[in-house]
């Protein structure tokens, strides 16, 4: 699609008087480069104040070549975000081929905004657009693209900026391949240079470049290959990028990149290259020059250093990433002994990153004061650093300055601090040392000027975030179990990592409840979203499926509940959820499913299986769902687990195929050590989600206690006939003690529910470990209240008393509606 109509306006001044202070800093720039114009060097210095006094996010460069414009040399976040091209033809109809016809500049705005005639950016956002010819020089002149995604685009002292930039701006000599009838590439190498064939993998190198490398000529075999195997691994990814001929288009290239040399010693080094193309135009040859970058580079290159630190910054999260990033950039090209960020509470700096961490590289003082990982030192005790703080300025103290011991030992060949300022007040402080004497040049005070106000702004909003944070896991800790129960033939464990995509908090949860008559409960379960809604949510459900479990319903009725409290607490939300009642006397299970994954099981032969059950829609979708339950047999030695899609589901991955890798790690696990087997199924989670998994390893009961139930009618001799039922039930068990306490207790519970309540009474009995439990339920959900004081003239009130006395325990449960009033006899 052609670009929409454009403003064209000529940006460029002829008085001085409408010039602003912006635009005479950036003529000010343009006096201090002494490259020579039309050297790569002064064109990328050039390109480089664009994105400093435009506001612009990517700045680029393009130049007549053949019949297309090509191009040359670019700054900035990725080309890729705003598709802007490697070339455009001279006769399109992109904003850059136009510019440079019309020898006239362009702006487009964000409804406009076009990088070539079939391509429209609406994906990433809005953004604005200038496309401004450069002057016709020995090379044919060509067209800078900026691009700014600021709501009001580029205004007009921008505009000014960007013209006066363009018109500094000339375009070298284009390189070319030499014929191959010349002399070799070896010969053609400029100092510190190479030459990499990008079909063949050879590369020829100076002398130069190999003593960088601390390899010998006589060593070399020729292949790059050997100069990458001495790449520090994290930098291998972006040093491949250049190396690869289909990781980069032709053009300048530049990075700095890490090695570490045969002595053992790490060295950083500098590669500038430019791939050349070959006649069909597919990359041919990478040639370019290896520079020792360890020392800190001088002039407008530290506009780049400052803007690696901001992106650094951007994405530092906490106050502990923060300062990673600030020791990251600064250390190594200060080439500093020591470097310390550290915050300000009150009257104290709370240091947070120390490098190196060893605490016999700090002074004394600091290392007294030490309660922690990190120093937590007075200010007090430093009093030029107190009042570099109040100044709000980096202050620099060459060798043999006389500074208080706290300090002097920090930098005995210099020391820099930078207040790190923000929102109107210190946020902290950064102290940078030497062993040796240091000379501080221009560039270096500037350096440290631009990335004190950076770090304070960043290190404000990651003490904000540290807090928030902190406040969001104590809320997610509150709303989960604090520990799992004892379970009687069985060990349950359960893990639960919270998302590290920023602030999120989940609703994933999971619970263990235990149930009369040696069930338990399995609840594992997903509350859509990530927000303070859904974990808020999510308590409430854990708490509803609890109080219906502890009421006696079976699992359908259960979930059937929690489903209609959910539809009438008028929320937007929905909750997935898995159910599973084990019997643990038994070894059975039945499983109920809200739209939630299935269980997968582990069978005590090693092989796993998912189990196939029926499942209901999610809770909170439609008012009357039904919710089948599905039964599960369980073997001694059986694993049972359940889990959230966070640990199964990924952009990568699917579910089911999560589910299958899940199971297979189960069955080459050992269901023995239950932890162990928890933590490696986590290795695979994805956390950019909440994850929650529940496991319990079913082992069977040893002792299985002895059961027997009568209905009692309402009949006049309704006591009589459950005390001669108790009575056969002690001959039939054999139990001779406490008998007549048995009975008395069968009478008192009995009498209580005929005379109190209506409806159906029932009576169970449990013999377990010496331990006879007496049980009656009725439909009243009243709890008996056993009285204070009971006067002589009163004529009932003493039952519970009795049950009281005669009883090691006693109590009260809720089941389906009513209650069950219990108590347990020890028999000596």
């Amino acid at each position: 699609m052609r670009p929409g109509r454009a403003v064209i306006a000529d940006v460029v001044s002829d008085g001085g008087a409408g010039r602003r202070t912006r635009t005479l800093r950036a003529e000010l720039a343009l006096k201090t480069l002494h490259a020579e114009p039309g050297s790569p060097e002064r064109l990328r210095s050039v390109i480089e104040l664009v994105l400093v006094f435009s506001g612009g996010v990517v700045a680029a460069v393009y130049a007549p070549r053949d019949d297309r414009l090509t191009l040359l040399e670019s700054a900035g976040v990725p080309r890729s975000l705003y598709e802007l091209r490697d070339s455009y033809p001279l006769t399109g109809g992109s904003p850059a081929a136009e510019s440079y016809r019309l020898g006239q500049p362009l702006w487009f705005g964000p409804e406009e905004s076009a990088v070539s005639p079939d391509t429209r950016r609406t994906s990433v956002g809005d953004f604005s657009l200038a496309a401004l010819p450069l002057p016709t020089g020995p090379h044919g002149g060509g067209c800078l693209i900026a691009v700014t995604d600021s709501p009001g685009g580029f205004d007009t002292e921008d505009r000014h900026c960007l013209g006066l930039l363009a018109e500094a701006m000339v375009c070298p000599e284009p390189a070319r391949p030499a014929p191959e009838d010349a002399l070799t590439a070896e010969d053609l190498l400029l100092p510190s240079s190479f030459s990499l064939a990008m079909d063949t993998g050879r590369v020829e190198v100076d002398d130069e470049t190999l003593e960088l490398f601390g390899i010998g000529r006589e060593d070399f075999d020729g292949k790059v290959e050997t100069l990458l195997g001495m790449t520090v691994p994290e930098d291998l990814p972006s040093l491949m990028s250049v190396v690869e001929a289909d990781h980069m288009s032709v053009g300048e290239r530049e990075l700095e990149f890490r090695i570490r040399r045969p002595t053992g010693e790490q060295k950083w080094l500098r590669l500038r290259g430019h791939l050349l193309p070959a006649a069909d135009g597919q990359p041919d040859r990478l040639v370019g020059t290896v520079t020792d970058a360890s020392k800190l580079r001088s002039g407008v290159n530290e506009v780049a250093r400052v803007q690696r630190l901001a992106a650094a910054l951007a994405s530092a999260g906490t106050v502990r990433d923060v300062s990673q990033a600030v020791v990251t950039a600064l250390r190594q090209p200060l080439l500093a002994d020591r470097i310390a960020l550290a915050e300000l509470e009150g009257d104290r700096l709370v240091v947070t990153v120390l490098d190196p961490p060893e605490p016999e590289a700090w002074p004394e003082l600091w290392r007294s004061e030490w309660r922690s990982e990190w120093p937590d030192a007075p200010i007090r005790t430093m009093p030029t650093l107190a009042a570099a703080l109040r100044e709000g300025r980096a202050a620099i103290w060459p060798a043999g300055t006389p500074l208080e011991p706290a300090l002097a030992d920090v930098g005995p060949g210099g020391l820099a601090v930078l207040p790190l300022p923000a929102g109107g007040r210190m946020a902290g402080a950064c102290l940078i040392g030497w062993d040796t004497p240091h000379d501080f040049g221009p560039d270096e005070r500037a350096l440290l000027t631009a990335s004190a106000g950076l770090a304070g702004q960043a290190l404000m909003r990651a003490h904000a975030f540290d807090a928030e944070h902190e406040l969001v896991g104590t809320l997610q800790r509150t709303l989960l179990p604090r520990r799992l129960p004892t379970l009687p033939g069985a060990v349950a464990v359960a893990r639960y990592l919270p998302t590290t995509a920023g602030l999120e908090v989940g609703g994933d949860w999971y619970d263990v409840i235990p149930l009369p008559d040696n069930h338990v409960a399995l609840v594992i379960g997903d509350v859509q979203g990530h927000n303070a809604g859904a974990a808020t949510l999510m308590g409430q459900m854990r708490t509803a499926l609890r109080a219906y479990a502890v009421e006696g319903h079976p699992p359908d009725v259960v979930v059937s509940h929690a489903n209609r409290l959910l539809m009438d607490m008028e929320t937007d939300l929905f909750a997935t959820c898995a159910y599973v009642d084990v019997d643990l006397e038994e070894g059975t299970a039945w499983c109920v499913r809200a739209g939630h994954l299935p269980p997968v099981l582990r069978h005590p032969d090693g092989t796993t299986e998912i189990v196939t059950t029926e499942g209901g829609p999610p809770l909170g979708v439609v008012t009357q769902a039904e919710f089948p339950m599905t039964e599960i047999p369980l073997r001694p030695g059986a694993l049972v687990a359940l889990t959230t899609d966070g640990l199964v589901e990924s952009a990568e991955l699917d579910l089911e195929d999560g589910l299958r890798r899940m199971a297979d790690q189960m069955a080459a696990s050992d269901p023995a050590h239950l932890g162990l087997v928890a933590d490696a199924l986590l290795t695979y989670a994805n956390r950019s989600d909440d994850v929650a998994l529940l496991l319990m390893r079913y082992d069977g009961m040893a002792l299985r206690p002895e059961r027997e139930s009568w209905t009692v009618w309402r009949v006049p001799q309704a006591v009589g006939h459950a005390r001669r039922f108790t009575k056969r039930t002690l001959r039939a068990w054999g139990v001779t003690q406490q008998t007549d306490a048995i009975l008395l207790v069968v009478s008192e519970l009995v009498t209580n529910a005929l005379v109190h309540t209506d409806g159906q009474v029932r009576l169970d009995l449990t013999l377990i470990n010496n331990r006879f439990r007496v049980a009656v339920a009725d439909i009243s959900p009243r709890t008996p209240i056993k009285p204070t004081s009971i006067g002589w003239e009163a004529t009932g009130g003493r039952g519970i008393l009795l049950v009281e006395a005669l009883s090691a325990a006693w109590g009260t449960v809720p089941v389906s509606g009513g209650k069950q009033v219990w108590c347990e006899i020890a028999l000596s």
